[in-house]
C-alpha cells in the first residue's frame, strides 16, 4: 500500500457507489458499464489492501474502511463541484448574484434596481432575498449585504456602507394630527420586531424616554418583517419606528415625513460583503460604488436629524 493518491476516477467511483449503494446506479449516474464501475472500485480496493464493500447477491453495504473513506469523498466531491463552480461563476462578468433580507431587497434594492440596470446594462443582477448564514460558494453568490454588529468573516472581504438609525415616520397628512411627540397618545405605534435582537433596544419605549413623553407603547400592530411595518406606515394604518435603509428613499421622495426630527443610532449597520479577493473584479466594484453612491445622495436625510445613541438612553 502506498500513501499516493489513487486515480480520481477510481475515488469517483467509490464516492457515487457509496452515496447510492448501488454499483448500477453509481454507473448509470458517471456515464459508465457497471463493469467499468465495479473494476475501478476494485483497484481501489486492491491499492487500499482491504475490501471497501460487501458484495452481496443484489446489493452492496460498506465495509469498516469504507465507511471511514466515503465521509470525506463526499466532502471533497462536494468542495471540488463548488470550487469549479466558483471558478465558472467568477469568468462569467455579466452575471452578478446579489443577497440582502427581505426588508433591504424590498424597500432599499428593488425601488432603485432600475437606476443600477440603466447605469451598467452590460450587468445581470440577480436577487437572492435571505436571511440564512451564507456560503458563498455553496451558494454560487458574488455579494451579500448583512445588517448586525460589524464583525470579522474569514475568507471575506467587507466594507461597512452605513450606520443605522430609526425614526417615527408617517404620511404627511398624519403629521397635522399628531404635530407633537406627546400627541403620539392617541396615534397608532407600529412596531418593528426585526431589530429586537440588539442590546440595547431601540424600539418606541426607548424614543419616548428620550424624548421624555409619557406614551403608552405596549399597544399598536406588530411586524415580523421591517418592510411590512414600513408598508403599513405607507397605508396610513399608523406611524412606524423607521429604520435609516428602509425609509430613507420614502422620506427623501416626501412619501413619508419624520415630523420630529430626532432619531436613535443603533448599533449596527449593514455591510457590503463578498469572496477576499474579488472586491475588485469589475461588476462587483460597480456595485459597491453605485451603492455608496445611492447612500450618499438622500444623505440630507440623516442630517437633518437629531440623533442620539441608544446607550446614551437611560434605561427609565
Amino acid at each position: 500500500m502506498t500513501d499516493r493518491l489513487p486515480p480520481l476516477t477510481a475515488l469517483r467511483a467509490f464516492e457515487a457507489a457509496a452515496r447510492h449503494m448501488s454499483f448500477a446506479k453509481a454507473a448509470a449516474e458517471l456515464f459508465v458499464t457497471p463493469a467499468a464501475l465495479s473494476f475501478q472500485i476494485k483497484s481501489l480496493e486492491e491499492q487500499l489492501g482491504t475490501p471497501l464493500f460487501h458484495r452481496l447477491n443484489r446489493a452492496v453495504s460498506l465495509t469498516a474502511s469504507g465507511k471511514s473513506l466515503a465521509p470525506g469523498m463526499h466532502d471533497g466531491f462536494d468542495a471540488l463541484n463548488a470550487a469549479w463552480k466558483n471558478a465558472v461563476r467568477q469568468t462569467n462578468s455579466n452575471t452578478l448574484t446579489v443577497t440582502a433580507g427581505p426588508a433591504f431587497t424590498a424597500k432599499w434594492m428593488a425601488p432603485r434596481f432600475y437606476e443600477f440596470a440603466r447605469a451598467h446594462p452590460e450587468i445581470d443582477l440577480r436577487f437572492s432575498a435571505s436571511l440564512r448564514a451564507l456560503d458563498f460558494t455553496r451558494d454560487e453568490v458574488d455579494v451579500a449585504v448583512r445588517f448586525g454588529v460589524n464583525k470579522q468573516d474569514p475568507g471575506l472581504w467587507s466594507h461597512p456602507l452605513s450606520m443605522e438609525w430609526v425614526t417615527p415616520v408617517m404620511l404627511p397628512e398624519l403629521a397635522d394630527r399628531y404635530p407633537t411627540p406627546e400627541s403620539l397618545c392617541n396615534a397608532t405605534l407600529i412596531h418593528d420586531e426585526s431589530i429586537e435582537f440588539l442590546t440595547p433596544r431601540a424600539d418606541w419605549a426607548a424614543w419616548c424616554r428620550m424624548m421624555q413623553v409619557d406614551v403608552d407603547t405596549s399597544h399598536g400592530p406588530r411586524f415580523s418583517g421591517a418592510d411590512h411595518a414600513i408598508d403599513a406606515a405607507l397605508a396610513g394604518a399608523g406611524v412606524a419606528l423607521g429604520r435609516r435603509a428602509l425609509v430613507v428613499k420614502d422620506l427623501h421622495d416626501g412619501r413619508l415625513v419624520a415630523p420630529y426630527g430626532t432619531g436613535i443610532w443603533l448599533q449596527a449597520g449593514f455591510r457590503f460583503l463578498c469572496l477576499a479577493g474579488a472586491e475588485n473584479r469589475p461588476s462587483i466594484l460597480a456595485l459597491r460604488k453605485w451603492i455608496l453612491a445611492e447612500i450618499e445622495r438622500t444623505a440630507s436625510v440623516t442630517e437633518a436629524l437629531t440623533l442620539t445613541h441608544i446607550e446614551d438612553i437611560p434605561d427609565k
